[in-house]
């Protein structure tokens, strides 16, 4: 049975800040950083002395320090991937929220997956959508039974379906959400070719 552990880092600086993130390159709060060696001691509890680990993790500031933490604790490299980042809004980022960002809000009904935000240089849901579905087929591509994934809350959601190999177009309406600093658990059962996840 193969095993994927995604990580949604812990507190970060546009957090506290009161700041839009996407691919602002926040950093960890210091609680966060405290946050991120209680994860890695976490997942060292949960994966078996001497079993492979390949460690994955998006390319902003705030994952490679929550991955930092994760690969000291197994002795392992982490591979940094900028399609596993959150959802870029553009010209937003870094910006005061409520203020100096407005966002034209999703609409209830009609084309969901490609609307855009109002903001210059955002990203619609298929856009990102799309590039976190090609992380997971090059992440999956491996065959280590224990691989980790660092990431952001809103990646988790396109990060779980493409677990499930939901289509990106039944994604309209579709949400995960966990808590900064947990841990889902992605598992596959081989001989049923089946697919669960546990939301930490």
């Amino acid at each position: 049975m193969r095993t994927i552990y995604v990580v949604t880092h812990p507190e970060a600086t546009h957090v506290t800040e009161r700041l839009v993130g996407g691919w602002y390159d926040s950093r960890l709060t210091d609680g966060g950083h405290a946050a991120a060696a209680e994860i890695a001691a976490d997942l060292h509890a949960r994966i078996p002395v001497g079993a492979t680990v390949e460690l994955y993790a998006s390319d902003l500031t705030r994952t490679r320090q929550t991955a930092a933490a994760i690969a000291h604790q197994f002795g392992v490299t982490a591979v940094f991937d900028p399609d596993l980042r959150e959802r870029s809004y553009g010209e937003a980022e870094g910006k005061t929220v409520g203020t100096d960002a407005r966002f034209i809000p999703l609409p209830a009904d009609g084309d969901r997956l490609h609307h855009h935000d109002g903001v210059p240089g955002s990203e619609t849901t298929w856009t990102f959508a799309t590039r976190v579905y090609a992380a997971m087929d090059r992440i999956t591509a491996h065959e280590a039974e224990h691989r980790i994934i660092v990431t952001h809350g809103g990646t988790l959601t396109f990060v779980a379906a493409s677990w499930l190999r939901l289509p990106i177009d039944a994604l309209a309406y579709a949400g995960f959400r966990a808590r900064p600093g947990s841990i889902t658990v992605l598992t596959e059962n081989v001989a049923t070719s089946t697919r669960q996840i546990v939301v930490g």
